[in-house]
Protein backbone atom coordinates (compact mmCIF):
# COMPACT_ATOMS: atom_id res chain seq x y z
CA UNK A 1 0.00 0.00 0.00
CA UNK A 2 1.47 3.34 -1.11
CA UNK A 3 0.94 6.24 1.28
CA UNK A 4 1.14 9.92 0.32
CA UNK A 5 0.69 12.78 2.76
CA UNK A 6 -0.67 16.12 1.62
CA UNK A 7 -0.45 19.15 3.88
CA UNK A 8 -3.35 21.54 3.35
CA UNK A 9 -2.65 25.09 4.46
CA UNK A 10 -6.41 25.57 4.81
CA UNK A 11 -9.11 22.98 4.18
CA UNK A 12 -12.87 23.25 3.87
CA UNK A 13 -14.16 20.30 5.85
CA UNK A 14 -17.85 20.71 5.05
CA UNK A 15 -18.83 23.22 7.71
CA UNK A 16 -15.71 25.27 8.41
CA UNK A 17 -12.28 26.24 7.18
CA UNK A 18 -9.62 24.39 9.16
CA UNK A 19 -6.01 25.59 9.14
CA UNK A 20 -3.17 23.09 8.93
CA UNK A 21 -4.60 19.73 7.88
CA UNK A 22 -2.47 16.67 7.12
CA UNK A 23 -4.22 14.34 4.71
CA UNK A 24 -2.97 10.79 4.35
CA UNK A 25 -3.90 9.13 1.07
CA UNK A 26 -3.61 5.42 0.33
CA UNK A 27 -4.85 3.49 -2.71
CA UNK A 28 -6.78 6.47 -4.00
CA UNK A 29 -8.71 7.18 -0.80
CA UNK A 30 -8.33 9.36 2.23
CA UNK A 31 -6.77 7.20 4.94
CA UNK A 32 -6.62 9.86 7.67
CA UNK A 33 -7.44 13.52 8.27
CA UNK A 34 -5.29 15.14 10.96
CA UNK A 35 -6.04 18.68 12.02
CA UNK A 36 -3.72 20.99 13.97
CA UNK A 37 -0.71 20.46 11.71
CA UNK A 38 0.79 23.92 11.80
CA UNK A 39 3.61 22.96 9.43
CA UNK A 40 3.96 20.27 6.76
CA UNK A 41 4.99 16.85 8.12
CA UNK A 42 8.30 15.50 6.74
CA UNK A 43 7.87 14.38 3.14
CA UNK A 44 4.39 15.87 2.77
CA UNK A 45 3.24 17.59 -0.43
CA UNK A 46 2.33 21.14 0.62
CA UNK A 47 -0.77 22.69 -0.94
CA UNK A 48 -0.98 26.41 -0.18
CA UNK A 49 -4.38 28.07 -0.31
CA UNK A 50 -7.84 26.65 0.37
CA UNK A 51 -8.32 22.98 -0.44
CA UNK A 52 -11.88 21.89 -1.12
CA UNK A 53 -13.32 18.55 -2.26
CA UNK A 54 -13.09 18.12 -6.01
CA UNK A 55 -15.84 19.92 -7.88
CA UNK A 56 -18.51 17.95 -9.76
CA UNK A 57 -19.68 19.18 -13.15
CA UNK A 58 -23.03 17.43 -13.19
CA UNK A 59 -24.08 18.45 -16.71
CA UNK A 60 -21.80 18.66 -19.73
CA UNK A 61 -22.13 18.50 -23.50
CA UNK A 62 -18.43 18.37 -24.40
CA UNK A 63 -18.83 19.24 -28.08
CA UNK A 64 -20.69 22.45 -27.24
CA UNK A 65 -17.30 23.89 -26.21
CA UNK A 66 -16.66 24.39 -29.93
CA UNK A 67 -19.56 26.88 -30.01
CA UNK A 68 -17.99 29.35 -27.57
CA UNK A 69 -17.81 32.80 -29.18
CA UNK A 70 -19.62 31.70 -32.32
CA UNK A 71 -23.08 31.59 -30.74
CA UNK A 72 -22.55 34.91 -28.98
CA UNK A 73 -22.66 36.80 -32.29
CA UNK A 74 -25.88 38.77 -32.74
CA UNK A 75 -29.09 37.82 -30.97
CA UNK A 76 -31.38 34.86 -31.66
CA UNK A 77 -33.09 32.35 -29.37
CA UNK A 78 -32.48 28.93 -27.87
CA UNK A 79 -33.92 27.44 -31.04
CA UNK A 80 -31.59 29.39 -33.41
CA UNK A 81 -28.67 28.48 -31.12
CA UNK A 82 -29.70 24.85 -31.57
CA UNK A 83 -29.32 25.07 -35.36
CA UNK A 84 -25.69 26.20 -35.00
CA UNK A 85 -25.10 23.37 -32.54
CA UNK A 86 -26.34 20.84 -35.08
CA UNK A 87 -23.78 21.98 -37.67
CA UNK A 88 -20.92 21.30 -35.24
CA UNK A 89 -22.38 17.93 -34.26
CA UNK A 90 -22.39 16.82 -37.90
CA UNK A 91 -18.61 17.25 -38.23
CA UNK A 92 -17.48 15.09 -35.33
CA UNK A 93 -15.93 11.63 -35.66
CA UNK A 94 -14.78 9.38 -32.83
CA UNK A 95 -11.19 10.60 -33.32
CA UNK A 96 -12.03 14.31 -33.49
CA UNK A 97 -14.44 13.98 -30.58
CA UNK A 98 -11.71 12.34 -28.50
CA UNK A 99 -9.34 15.23 -29.27
CA UNK A 100 -11.96 17.86 -28.43
CA UNK A 101 -13.20 16.13 -25.28
CA UNK A 102 -9.64 15.57 -24.06
CA UNK A 103 -9.04 19.31 -24.29
CA UNK A 104 -12.40 20.18 -22.72
CA UNK A 105 -11.90 17.79 -19.82
CA UNK A 106 -8.40 19.17 -19.29
CA UNK A 107 -9.97 22.66 -19.11
CA UNK A 108 -12.35 21.27 -16.49
CA UNK A 109 -9.46 19.79 -14.52
CA UNK A 110 -7.73 23.17 -14.50
CA UNK A 111 -10.97 24.55 -13.01
CA UNK A 112 -10.90 22.08 -10.10
CA UNK A 113 -13.45 19.67 -11.58
CA UNK A 114 -12.74 16.06 -10.68
CA UNK A 115 -15.94 14.40 -12.00
CA UNK A 116 -18.04 15.16 -15.05
CA UNK A 117 -21.52 14.02 -15.99
CA UNK A 118 -21.42 13.82 -19.79
CA UNK A 119 -24.96 14.03 -21.20
CA UNK A 120 -24.10 12.14 -24.37
CA UNK A 121 -26.43 11.86 -27.34
CA UNK A 122 -24.09 12.03 -30.35
CA UNK A 123 -24.05 8.27 -30.95
CA UNK A 124 -23.85 7.38 -34.64
CA UNK A 125 -22.22 8.44 -37.91
CA UNK A 126 -23.82 11.17 -40.03
CA UNK A 127 -27.08 9.88 -41.43
CA UNK A 128 -27.57 7.62 -38.44
CA UNK A 129 -25.49 4.61 -39.49
CA UNK A 130 -23.95 2.95 -36.42
CA UNK A 131 -20.18 2.73 -36.22
CA UNK A 132 -18.55 -0.71 -36.23
CA UNK A 133 -18.48 -0.26 -32.48
CA UNK A 134 -21.95 1.19 -31.82
CA UNK A 135 -20.52 2.94 -28.73
CA UNK A 136 -17.48 4.42 -30.48
CA UNK A 137 -18.45 8.00 -29.62
CA UNK A 138 -19.15 7.20 -25.98
CA UNK A 139 -15.89 5.27 -25.72
CA UNK A 140 -14.06 8.30 -27.14
CA UNK A 141 -15.46 10.42 -24.30
CA UNK A 142 -14.49 7.81 -21.71
CA UNK A 143 -10.97 7.58 -23.14
CA UNK A 144 -10.63 11.37 -23.08
CA UNK A 145 -11.64 11.65 -19.44
CA UNK A 146 -9.40 8.74 -18.49
CA UNK A 147 -6.36 10.26 -20.18
CA UNK A 148 -6.96 13.62 -18.52
CA UNK A 149 -7.43 11.94 -15.14
CA UNK A 150 -10.95 13.00 -14.15
CA UNK A 151 -13.86 10.71 -13.36
CA UNK A 152 -16.73 10.46 -15.83
CA UNK A 153 -20.33 9.36 -15.56
CA UNK A 154 -21.37 8.77 -19.14
CA UNK A 155 -25.07 9.63 -19.16
CA UNK A 156 -25.94 7.82 -22.36
CA UNK A 157 -28.97 9.60 -23.75
CA UNK A 158 -32.10 8.31 -25.42
CA UNK A 159 -33.07 10.73 -28.21
CA UNK A 160 -35.75 9.27 -30.46
CA UNK A 161 -38.01 12.03 -31.78
CA UNK A 162 -37.88 15.59 -33.09
CA UNK A 163 -40.87 16.40 -30.92
CA UNK A 164 -43.68 14.44 -29.24
CA UNK A 165 -43.64 11.46 -31.54
CA UNK A 166 -42.49 13.15 -34.75
CA UNK A 167 -39.70 11.42 -36.66
CA UNK A 168 -36.17 12.73 -36.14
CA UNK A 169 -35.06 15.45 -38.51
CA UNK A 170 -32.05 14.91 -40.77
CA UNK A 171 -29.53 16.46 -38.38
CA UNK A 172 -30.91 14.39 -35.48
CA UNK A 173 -30.33 11.02 -37.11
CA UNK A 174 -26.92 10.74 -35.42
CA UNK A 175 -28.68 10.89 -32.07
CA UNK A 176 -31.33 8.22 -32.40
CA UNK A 177 -31.36 4.45 -31.91
CA UNK A 178 -34.90 4.24 -33.27
CA UNK A 179 -36.56 2.90 -30.13
CA UNK A 180 -35.87 2.88 -26.41
CA UNK A 181 -35.39 -0.89 -26.57
CA UNK A 182 -32.62 -0.51 -29.15
CA UNK A 183 -31.12 2.29 -27.08
CA UNK A 184 -31.07 -0.04 -24.06
CA UNK A 185 -29.46 -2.83 -26.09
CA UNK A 186 -26.65 -0.51 -27.26
CA UNK A 187 -25.96 1.16 -23.93
CA UNK A 188 -25.91 -2.18 -22.11
CA UNK A 189 -22.68 -2.99 -23.96
CA UNK A 190 -20.88 -0.11 -22.19
CA UNK A 191 -18.83 -1.33 -19.25
CA UNK A 192 -17.96 0.50 -16.06
CA UNK A 193 -14.32 0.58 -15.05
CA UNK A 194 -12.01 2.48 -12.73
CA UNK A 195 -13.05 6.12 -12.81
CA UNK A 196 -15.98 5.41 -15.14
CA UNK A 197 -19.66 5.00 -14.41
CA UNK A 198 -22.46 4.52 -16.91
CA UNK A 199 -25.82 6.19 -16.37
CA UNK A 200 -28.84 6.98 -18.48
CA UNK A 201 -30.51 10.11 -19.74
CA UNK A 202 -33.77 11.05 -21.36
CA UNK A 203 -32.97 13.97 -23.60
CA UNK A 204 -36.36 15.59 -22.92
CA UNK A 205 -40.05 14.76 -22.99
CA UNK A 206 -40.16 16.07 -26.55
CA UNK A 207 -37.37 13.71 -27.70
CA UNK A 208 -38.56 10.45 -26.08
CA UNK A 209 -42.17 9.39 -26.75
CA UNK A 210 -44.23 8.98 -23.59
CA UNK A 211 -44.76 5.26 -24.09
CA UNK A 212 -40.97 4.73 -24.14
CA UNK A 213 -40.02 6.79 -21.09
CA UNK A 214 -40.56 3.80 -18.83
CA UNK A 215 -38.07 1.67 -20.76
CA UNK A 216 -35.26 4.13 -20.03
CA UNK A 217 -36.34 4.51 -16.41
CA UNK A 218 -36.40 0.74 -15.88
CA UNK A 219 -32.94 0.33 -17.40
CA UNK A 220 -31.55 2.81 -14.87
CA UNK A 221 -33.55 1.36 -11.99
CA UNK A 222 -32.37 -2.20 -12.63
CA UNK A 223 -28.74 -1.02 -12.52
CA UNK A 224 -29.24 1.54 -9.73
CA UNK A 225 -27.69 4.01 -12.14
CA UNK A 226 -28.12 7.79 -12.32
CA UNK A 227 -30.88 9.01 -14.66
CA UNK A 228 -30.85 12.60 -15.92
CA UNK A 229 -33.32 14.53 -18.07
CA UNK A 230 -33.56 18.03 -19.54
CA UNK A 231 -36.71 19.32 -17.88
CA UNK A 232 -38.83 22.42 -18.52
CA UNK A 233 -35.93 24.38 -19.92
CA UNK A 234 -38.22 26.21 -22.36
CA UNK A 235 -41.81 27.41 -22.03
CA UNK A 236 -42.41 26.21 -25.60
CA UNK A 237 -41.67 22.64 -24.47
CA UNK A 238 -44.13 22.99 -21.59
CA UNK A 239 -46.83 24.28 -23.93
CA UNK A 240 -46.26 21.49 -26.44
CA UNK A 241 -46.34 18.85 -23.70
CA UNK A 242 -49.62 20.20 -22.34
CA UNK A 243 -51.07 20.18 -25.85
CA UNK A 244 -49.93 16.61 -26.53
CA UNK A 245 -50.66 15.01 -23.15
CA UNK A 246 -52.63 17.42 -21.00
CA UNK A 247 -49.77 17.25 -18.48
CA UNK A 248 -46.70 19.29 -17.65
CA UNK A 249 -43.37 17.62 -18.45
CA UNK A 250 -42.85 16.93 -14.74
CA UNK A 251 -46.27 15.30 -14.44
CA UNK A 252 -45.61 13.22 -17.56
CA UNK A 253 -42.29 11.96 -16.16
CA UNK A 254 -43.96 11.11 -12.84
CA UNK A 255 -46.70 9.17 -14.62
CA UNK A 256 -44.07 6.98 -16.30
CA UNK A 257 -41.91 6.29 -13.26
CA UNK A 258 -39.00 8.56 -14.16
CA UNK A 259 -38.80 10.69 -11.00
CA UNK A 260 -36.95 9.53 -7.90
CA UNK A 261 -33.84 9.87 -5.77
CA UNK A 262 -31.45 8.67 -8.51
CA UNK A 263 -33.02 11.04 -11.06
CA UNK A 264 -31.86 14.59 -11.75
CA UNK A 265 -33.84 17.14 -13.70
CA UNK A 266 -31.52 19.49 -15.56
CA UNK A 267 -32.60 23.16 -15.50
CA UNK A 268 -36.11 22.74 -14.04
CA UNK A 269 -36.61 26.35 -15.05
CA UNK A 270 -40.29 26.86 -15.84
CA UNK A 271 -42.21 24.91 -13.20
CA UNK A 272 -45.60 25.23 -11.58
CA UNK A 273 -46.00 25.02 -7.82
CA UNK A 274 -47.39 21.51 -8.33
CA UNK A 275 -44.30 20.56 -10.37
CA UNK A 276 -42.01 21.82 -7.61
CA UNK A 277 -43.91 19.84 -4.99
CA UNK A 278 -43.73 16.71 -7.17
CA UNK A 279 -39.97 17.06 -7.72
CA UNK A 280 -39.39 17.60 -4.00
CA UNK A 281 -41.67 14.85 -2.73
CA UNK A 282 -39.87 12.27 -4.91
CA UNK A 283 -36.40 13.57 -3.88
CA UNK A 284 -35.62 14.14 -7.57
CA UNK A 285 -32.50 16.27 -7.92
CA UNK A 286 -32.12 19.58 -9.71
CA UNK A 287 -29.03 20.51 -11.72
CA UNK A 288 -28.79 24.24 -12.28
CA UNK A 289 -26.59 25.54 -15.11
CA UNK A 290 -26.70 29.31 -14.54
CA UNK A 291 -24.05 30.41 -17.06
CA UNK A 292 -25.79 28.53 -19.88
CA UNK A 293 -29.28 29.48 -18.73
CA UNK A 294 -28.34 33.15 -18.82
CA UNK A 295 -26.40 32.81 -22.09
CA UNK A 296 -29.46 31.30 -23.78
CA UNK A 297 -31.88 33.67 -22.01
CA UNK A 298 -33.75 30.66 -20.64
CA UNK A 299 -34.73 32.31 -17.37
CA UNK A 300 -33.98 31.86 -13.67
CA UNK A 301 -35.19 28.59 -12.23
CA UNK A 302 -36.89 28.24 -8.82
CA UNK A 303 -33.85 26.70 -7.13
CA UNK A 304 -34.72 27.97 -3.65
CA UNK A 305 -38.25 26.57 -3.80
CA UNK A 306 -37.04 23.28 -5.25
CA UNK A 307 -34.48 22.78 -2.51
CA UNK A 308 -36.98 23.68 0.20
CA UNK A 309 -39.36 21.12 -1.30
CA UNK A 310 -36.70 18.40 -0.97
CA UNK A 311 -34.74 18.49 -4.22
CA UNK A 312 -30.92 18.30 -3.83
CA UNK A 313 -29.10 20.89 -5.93
CA UNK A 314 -26.13 20.29 -8.19
CA UNK A 315 -24.38 22.44 -10.79
CA UNK A 316 -23.23 22.05 -14.39
CA UNK A 317 -21.48 24.06 -17.07
CA UNK A 318 -23.75 22.57 -19.79
CA UNK A 319 -22.85 24.39 -23.04
CA UNK A 320 -19.49 25.58 -21.64
CA UNK A 321 -20.06 29.26 -22.31
CA UNK A 322 -17.55 29.26 -19.48
CA UNK A 323 -16.10 26.32 -17.55
CA UNK A 324 -16.05 27.51 -13.97
CA UNK A 325 -18.02 25.76 -11.22
CA UNK A 326 -17.24 28.56 -8.78
CA UNK A 327 -19.00 30.93 -11.16
CA UNK A 328 -21.95 28.53 -11.45
CA UNK A 329 -22.27 28.45 -7.65
CA UNK A 330 -21.97 32.22 -7.37
CA UNK A 331 -24.41 32.79 -10.23
CA UNK A 332 -27.09 30.65 -8.62
CA UNK A 333 -27.08 32.93 -5.57
CA UNK A 334 -26.67 36.18 -7.49
CA UNK A 335 -29.42 35.31 -9.98
CA UNK A 336 -31.77 34.74 -7.07
CA UNK A 337 -30.76 38.08 -5.57
CA UNK A 338 -31.63 39.84 -8.82
CA UNK A 339 -34.94 38.01 -9.06
CA UNK A 340 -36.02 38.66 -5.46
CA UNK A 341 -34.01 41.79 -4.61
CA UNK A 342 -32.92 40.11 -1.37
CA UNK A 343 -29.55 38.61 -0.39
CA UNK A 344 -28.35 35.47 1.31
CA UNK A 345 -30.39 32.59 -0.12
CA UNK A 346 -27.48 30.17 0.31
CA UNK A 347 -24.38 30.31 2.46
CA UNK A 348 -20.98 29.76 0.88
CA UNK A 349 -20.96 26.33 2.54
CA UNK A 350 -24.31 25.41 0.96
CA UNK A 351 -23.13 26.52 -2.48
CA UNK A 352 -19.92 24.53 -2.10
CA UNK A 353 -21.97 21.49 -1.14
CA UNK A 354 -23.98 21.82 -4.37
CA UNK A 355 -20.70 22.03 -6.30
CA UNK A 356 -19.15 19.06 -4.50
CA UNK A 357 -20.94 16.37 -2.47
CA UNK A 358 -24.41 16.78 -3.98
CA UNK A 359 -23.00 17.04 -7.50
CA UNK A 360 -20.99 13.85 -7.10
CA UNK A 361 -24.03 12.07 -5.63
CA UNK A 362 -26.10 13.10 -8.66
CA UNK A 363 -23.49 11.32 -10.80
CA UNK A 364 -23.40 8.18 -8.67
CA UNK A 365 -20.12 9.01 -6.88
CA UNK A 366 -21.50 8.87 -3.35
CA UNK A 367 -18.03 8.40 -1.86
CA UNK A 368 -16.67 11.64 -3.35
CA UNK A 369 -17.17 15.32 -2.64
CA UNK A 370 -15.99 15.36 0.99
CA UNK A 371 -12.62 15.43 2.71
CA UNK A 372 -12.98 12.71 5.28
CA UNK A 373 -11.59 9.28 6.05
CA UNK A 374 -12.67 6.65 3.53
CA UNK A 375 -13.69 9.10 0.83
CA UNK A 376 -12.14 9.17 -2.62
CA UNK A 377 -9.02 11.34 -2.51
CA UNK A 378 -10.33 13.96 -4.93
CA UNK A 379 -9.64 17.58 -4.02
CA UNK A 380 -8.66 20.97 -5.45
CA UNK A 381 -6.68 23.87 -4.04
CA UNK A 382 -7.69 27.49 -4.67
CA UNK A 383 -5.04 30.19 -4.25
CA UNK A 384 -5.78 32.83 -1.64
CA UNK A 385 -3.13 35.30 -2.77
CA UNK A 386 -4.28 36.33 -6.26
CA UNK A 387 -5.71 39.70 -7.25
CA UNK A 388 -9.18 38.24 -6.80
CA UNK A 389 -8.67 36.39 -3.53
CA UNK A 390 -6.04 38.34 -1.58
CA UNK A 391 -7.15 40.28 1.50
CA UNK A 392 -9.86 38.38 3.42
CA UNK A 393 -8.85 36.55 6.60
CA UNK A 394 -8.40 32.78 6.14
CA UNK A 395 -11.50 31.87 8.15
CA UNK A 396 -13.51 33.51 5.34
CA UNK A 397 -11.77 31.47 2.66
CA UNK A 398 -14.96 29.63 1.68
CA UNK A 399 -16.76 32.94 1.10
CA UNK A 400 -13.73 34.20 -0.81
CA UNK A 401 -13.70 31.12 -3.03
CA UNK A 402 -17.40 31.21 -3.84
CA UNK A 403 -17.91 34.94 -4.23
CA UNK A 404 -14.57 36.13 -5.61
CA UNK A 405 -12.41 33.32 -6.98
CA UNK A 406 -12.55 31.96 -10.51
CA UNK A 407 -11.31 28.83 -12.23
CA UNK A 408 -8.07 30.70 -12.91
CA UNK A 409 -7.31 30.65 -9.17
CA UNK A 410 -7.19 26.84 -8.98
CA UNK A 411 -3.59 25.76 -8.40
CA UNK A 412 -3.69 22.04 -7.64
CA UNK A 413 -6.04 19.16 -8.40
CA UNK A 414 -5.73 15.62 -7.06
CA UNK A 415 -7.95 12.75 -8.25
CA UNK A 416 -7.73 9.37 -6.57
CA UNK A 417 -4.56 10.55 -4.89
CA UNK A 418 -2.96 11.40 -8.26
CA UNK A 419 -1.75 14.98 -8.72
CA UNK A 420 -3.21 15.88 -12.16
CA UNK A 421 -2.91 19.69 -11.95
CA UNK A 422 0.24 21.06 -10.35
CA UNK A 423 0.87 24.78 -9.92
CA UNK A 424 -1.84 25.58 -12.45
CA UNK A 425 -0.58 23.25 -15.20
CA UNK A 426 -2.10 19.97 -16.30
CA UNK A 427 0.42 17.17 -16.01
CA UNK A 428 -0.84 15.28 -19.10
CA UNK A 429 -1.89 18.23 -21.29
CA UNK A 430 0.77 20.91 -20.81
CA UNK A 431 -0.87 23.47 -23.14
CA UNK A 432 -4.62 23.14 -22.75
CA UNK A 433 -5.32 26.34 -24.70
CA UNK A 434 -3.49 24.98 -27.74
CA UNK A 435 -5.25 21.62 -27.42
CA UNK A 436 -8.60 23.43 -27.44
CA UNK A 437 -7.65 25.69 -30.35
CA UNK A 438 -6.32 22.81 -32.45
CA UNK A 439 -9.25 20.47 -31.82
CA UNK A 440 -11.82 23.18 -32.58
CA UNK A 441 -9.96 24.40 -35.68
CA UNK A 442 -9.95 20.82 -37.00
CA UNK A 443 -13.76 20.91 -37.03
CA UNK A 444 -13.72 23.91 -39.37
CA UNK A 445 -11.37 22.38 -41.93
Amino acid sequence: MSLTTYWLEHAWLGTNVEPGVALEVADGRVAAVRTGAATPPPGAVALHGLTVPGLANAHSHAFHRALRGTVQVGSGTFWTWREIMYTVAQRLTPDSYFALARAVYAEMALAGITSVGEFHYLHHAPGGTPYADPNAMGEALIAAATEVGIRITLLDTAYLSSGFGAAPEQHQLRFTDGTAEKWAERVSALKERDGVRVGAAIHSVRAVPADQLGTVARWAQERRAPLHVHLSEQTAENDACLAAHGLTPTQLLAEHGVLGARTTGVHNTHMTDADIALIGSTATGTCMCPTTERDLADGIGPAVALQRAGSPLSLGSDSHAVVDLLEEARAMELNERLRTRTRGHWTAAALLRAATADGHAALGWHDAGVIEEGALADFATIALDTVRTAGPVPRLAAETAVFAATAADVRHVVVGGRHIVRDGFHTAVPDVGKALADSIAALRS
